[in-house]
């Protein structure tokens, strides 16, 4: 061992500086990193040497542009003829480049290149003429070095089918191959805190086939005692991050490239895929949809110039439900633009034969520039297809903030975005019509079916927390009117109840049209009506009785009823603090028997307790 590498250990795990990468670096007792640093390369390649006297090993000797340094670097610490094993974890060029140069070097009889039989039936394309090509499998998975133990763990598809991993046990140092490898311009030789994760998950976005394979690799390798993990590429990783760096992997989503059809910017597609899955997750646990659309609109900025979006969703009963940041999107009955309106209810081979994409781009409004000269920005409309008819159930309108150039890659993109959107709209669509039976069937329990009046029942339930607030506030007054129509069952004798009816919705019509929105107006039943004037003072009521008596008197009806005049007679109570509203209804009915045995179509007031 020379000087010079005597001098270069720098575990635990300290970053070397920049003279000391151009020698061998001690990772581990006697495991010593003999790669060549590449500047601003991400993809930076890791040869190491584990020195064991005559049966050292070489493990992913490298390329034939590292071919030189690395051979200077071993000879800094053994000669070449100590290496017996020169294990390689896969066949790319990038780990057995070397092996053509090295063959030629190699003078003891016992060397060999040790690997998967799927990596060797490759390598033996090299046509070395002295390294045999001897499995992994033939050695029962393990090779003593006698007094050392290597353990070799099979990590099908990770990333090809036969690829393995190699841990030594005198060290706990894991030589991962791909696994736990990295891919950053400014990558250093040790990972120094859990950001190095980034480097990591960029390469295994892309270079692992699912997380399903990912993680059963995992599994068989994260119960050994590991102390130190050394990839083939990135930063190699200390003991104080191992188990995070496990469970980070072990959660991650794989397969990035089957999100593309032509790019292979792996961070594009790795930003689509954080978008994705974000959106997914956003959904799990967010049940508020203004939550879930400022989510989804937050992680399509980077990739879409979108300033706001909104949602047109067609519901079962015919009606468009109309989902937008002015209403924080809680869902309205509006009528979709018509840019938009034609395509719900289209059926996906009507939508694909009519347009060029599975979006389509349009100016705000129907003209292509503003008054002043300006370009019209656009948006651009996204439909989102019913999986259980395949027509278009939504659009989403993304505003634009400019225009966009939506290239085959883009188009794609946007039918990955509409899988969550559709999910998104399908949920809220679901929870907003349940919300809108559920307030129709409340109506209809508190509305009187033939006048829409509220009922008796609601009256008990609404009037019974405002003469609590009354108790409170004397300001809050509560007075009550009640109304009885003259004559009515002359008016059912002599017409028919069909006239009856009609005079009955009538009368009611005129009391709720001369009244403000905090009012009760309640059949009680028959002919009977309840007022409930809120917060009203005490000159208001009779004014308010006496507009409804001229109204009535002066309604004109449809034949046969075209020459009867139809009046209504009133009773009118002022509740005291603290007064049970039944007395208060029953001081009321008592003006109102007053009134009609007074002569009828006349408002009398009642003078206080009965």
């Amino acid at each position: 061992m020379s000087d010079a590498s005597l001098n270069n250990r720098v575990f635990p795990c300290r970053e070397p500086t920049p003279d000391e990468l151009e020698h061998a670096i001690e990772v581990a007792h006697r495991v010593w990193w003999v790669g060549h640093h590449f500047a601003d390369d991400p993809f930076q390649c890791h040869p190491y040497l584990i020195e064991h006297g005559d049966q050292s090993v070489l493990l992913d000797p490298g390329s034939v542009l590292t071919f030189d340094t690395t051979l200077r670097k071993i000879r800094e610490i053994i000669p070449l003829e100590s290496i017996r094993y020169f294990i390689c974890h896969h066949q790319d060029p990038d780990i057995t480049g070397i092996l053509p140069s090295l063959d030629p070097l190699i003078t003891r009889p016992d060397a060999v290149v040790l690997s998967h039989w799927r990596t060797n039936a490759l390598l033996k394309h090299l046509g070395l003429k002295k390294l045999p090509l001897v499995c992994v499998e033939d050695h029962r998975w393990e090779l003593d070095l006698g007094g050392r133990r290597l353990q070799f763990l099979f990590t099908p598809y990770l990333h090809f089918s036969g690829a393995f991993c190699t841990f030594d046990q005198a060290t706990g140092t894991l030589f991962s191959s791909d696994l736990f490898g990295g891919l950053s311009k400014d990558t250093p030789l040790f990972a120094q805190d859990e950001r190095a994760f980034e480097a990591i998950q960029f390469f295994h976005e892309h270079y692992m086939p699912s997380q399903e394979i990912l993680r059963h690799g995992l599994t068989n390798m994260e119960s050994l005692p590991i102390r130190l993990i050394a990839p083939q590429h990135g930063s190699l990783i200390p003991e104080h991050l191992v188990r995070f760096m496990f469970d980070r992997l072990k959660s991650l989503d794989c397969g990035l490239f089957l999100l593309t059809r032509t790019n292979s910017d792996y961070r594009r597609l790795s930003g689509l895929n954080h978008m994705l899955r974000e959106m997914m997750q956003t959904l799990m646990v967010q049940r508020d949809f203004s939550a879930v659309a400022a989510r989804i609109l937050e992680l399509a900025k980077p990739l879409i110039p979108v300033t706001d979006l909104e949602f047109f969703a067609a519901t079962e009963s015919g009606d468009t439900l109309h989902l937008a940041p002015e209403s924080g999107f809680r869902g309205t009955i509006a009528q979709a633009p018509a840019a938009c309106r034609a395509f719900l209810g289209m059926r996906r081979d009507h939508w694909q034969r009519d347009q060029a994409g599975p979006y389509l781009i349009v100016p705000y409004t129907g003209e292509t520039r503003q008054p002043n000269g300006d370009p019209i920005r656009m948006m651009l409309i996204l439909p989102l297809f019913s999986p259980q008819n395949d027509t278009v159930q939504a659009v989403v309108l993304f505003r634009l903030r400019e225009n966009l150039d939506v290239d085959e890659e883009m188009a794609h993109i946007l039918t990955q975005l509409s899988i969550p959107l559709g999910v998104a709209v399908e949920r809220e669509i679901i929870f907003r019509v349940m919300d809108m039976e559920q307030k129709k069937s409340y109506e209809r329990s508190i509305r009187d079916p033939l006048t829409n009046l509220y009922t008796r029942y609601y009256m008990q339930e609404a009037v019974a927390r405002l003469c609590r607030i009354h108790d409170r506030d004397a300001h809050a007054s509560i007075t009550v009117l009640a109304f009885d129509i003259d004559h009515f069952k002359s008016v059912n004798d002599t017409y028919g109840h069909a006239m009856g009816d009609v005079t009955l919705r009538t009368v009611a019509h005129i009391i709720a049209d001369s009244i403000r929105g905090v009012d009760i107006p309640v059949r009680l039943g028959g002919e009977e009506f309840l007022l409930f004037l809120i917060g009203s003072p005490q000159h208001v009521p009779p004014a308010v009785a006496n507009r409804i008596l001229r109204r009535v008197e002066s309604q004109k009806f449809e034949s046969p009823m075209h020459e009867r005049v139809v009046t209504i007679s009133c009773g009118i109570s002022y509740r005291e603090i603290n007064e049970p509203i039944d007395k208060t209804i029953e001081r009321a009915d008592l003006a109102l028997y007053q009134a009609k045995s007074t002569g009828r179509n006349k408002v009398v007031i009642h003078p206080g307790h009965a």
